[in-house]
């Protein structure tokens, strides 16, 4: 189950700082006075995509005073930070900017002096939530008066609910549609809102899914609005959390991640750097998260895309999911190099990974440098026994330098082990399309593409639930 990113939660602060202006007042300034935090340091930082940077930092003098400038290149959300890193979020749009209060994390006592905007986005971060809340209660009652036999009966409270529900909704919307059209926050407030929202909508509000969806499908990740305004990342995470808890099957969970997918990339096309900078983020989740359909998809329509240039690494980590994707045939192993095969007779060591005799093969791509794999490969040797007993082998590609480091890293490994000493130029790597470790294939007999497991906890769930599980059904 993806898990919201913890910036939506620093969004509901109480007082946020929200500053707009006319662009053609850059460059323009954030200052203001903290009482309480005199001879601090303070910085105004930005966001770029999923990345931050420090756009002016200074010291606040004997008195708490500060003064910290930005220019047009930093137009969207920044944020202050103090020694606490505890943030302060602002919105950098040519107006000036001044505050007071006692600290940076007292925001109880933060006030802003100048600055239009952020009056409105101060009510509306106060009113907001407070609607939420109340029109989840009122879902809640009208769950009750709908559906129990003991209030179902009673038409006047459910006429009430309904009035009220509009009015919570018409209110919210009026708010929003007063914002000046120029103004970031009339662009701001909504997506942040939807953002924040998800969870909400998910548990309470499943009618609201589908215009979720649309308004996720339709945002457009090469537009320096959203790119500068820290929602980037989780706009991502937020649009395929949603998808996979709003209570579909697993299938049409990925009809709808490919439908979002496709949108997408459709407007990413043509802006090569956030292509990478979204597709390797978004890949990157989906196998976190075991959503290996979804992620094959999104490799396979990347690497299919006309007229864009992935960087090299990415790439190369899209290219596995085309030529070694489920169903595929994986290539044959040759056993040439180093090999440690501690339960096999010496006479019947096998000379390729065909020659084993076993229903299932995990090939498992690591070595001693790859901090995970020395927590992983220890795992896959205390298992190996209940594995090997539901006929499933392990094959273990080092990608090693030195013999020393093979033989000490494998020295207690109770599977096969093999090298070469050629690390990424090994052809063992190459002929599986491995760019980091571990890396790991689950095989038949044939040598068809099973799975690939992202954790030796997967490939063990796995084991339990189609194999031990499957054979007490019989």
């Amino acid at each position: 189950m993806l898990v919201l990113a913890p910036f939506i939660q620093k969004y509901l602060l109480p007082v946020i700082l929200f500053f707009i202006g006319s662009t053609a007042s850059f460059p323009q300034s954030i200052s203001g006075n903290l009482s309480l935090q005199p001879n601090q340091p303070i910085r105004l930082e930005g966001f770029n995509g999923l990345k931050t940077y420090v756009i002016s930092q200074t010291n606040t003098d004997e008195k708490g005073n500060f003064l910290l400038n930005y220019s047009k290149a930093d137009y969207g959300v920044g944020y202050l930070m103090g020694a606490d890193n505890k943030p302060l979020f602002v919105i950098l749009s040519g107006e000036e900017a001044v505050l007071k209060g006692n600290a940076l994390n007292d925001v109880a006592s933060l006030k802003v002096v100048k600055g239009q905007e952020n009056l409105w986005f101060e009510e509306y971060a106060q009113s907001h939530p407070r609607r939420e809340q109340a029109l989840s209660a009122w879902i809640y009652l009208e769950k009750i008066y709908r559906f129990d036999s003991l209030f179902s009966i009673h038409q006047t409270p459910n006429s009430a609910i309904q009035a009220e529900k509009k009015r919570i909704r018409e209110e919210d919307s009026a708010f929003l549609d007063q914002l000046p059209k120029n103004s970031y926050v009339s662009w701001f407030l909504p997506t942040r809102k939807l953002v924040s929202s998800v969870s909400t909508i998910a548990q309470y509000r499943p009618e609201e899914i589908p215009a979720a969806f649309a308004v996720f499908r339709a945002m457009d990740y090469t537009d320096n609005l959203l790119y500068k305004s820290g929602l980037f990342k989780d706009a991502i995470e937020s649009h395929f959390w949603l998808i996979e808890n709003s209570g579909r099957s697993l299938d049409s969970v990925f009809i709808e991640m490919k439908i979002s997918i496709d949108a997408m990339m459709d407007k990413l096309v043509k802006d090569n750097q956030k292509l990478n900078e979204v597709t390797n983020y978004l890949f990157d989740l989906l196998e976190r998260h075991s959503l290996f359909q979804a992620s094959e998809y999104l490799a396979i329509k990347t690497l299919n895309l006309s007229g864009c240039s992935l960087n090299s690494d990415l790439a190369k980590q899209l290219e596995t999911y085309r030529a070694m994707k489920k169903g595929n045939t994986a290539p044959d192993l040759l056993f040439n190099a180093t090999l440690k095969a501690p339960r096999f007779q010496s006479n019947a060591l096998p000379k390729k990974l065909s020659q084993l005799n076993s229903t299932y093969t995990l090939v498992v791509f690591g070595a001693s440098w790859c901090p995970k794999c020395s927590e992983e490969l220890p795992e896959i040797a205390k298992l190996y026994d209940k594995w090997k007993g539901q006929g499933v082998e392990v094959v273990f590609v080092s990608l090693d330098e030195t013999k020393s480091s093979f033989d000490q890293f494998t020295k207690d490994f109770p599977f096969i082990s093999v090298c070469d000493f050629k690390k990424w130029e090994s052809p063992y790597a190459k002929d599986y399309y491995v760019f980091g470790t571990p890396t790991l294939y689950l095989l038949d007999a044939k040598r068809e593409i099973l799975l690939r497991p992202n954790s030796v906890k997967q490939m063990d769930s796995w084991v339990d639930w189609y194999l031990v599980q499957g054979n007490l059904k019989r």
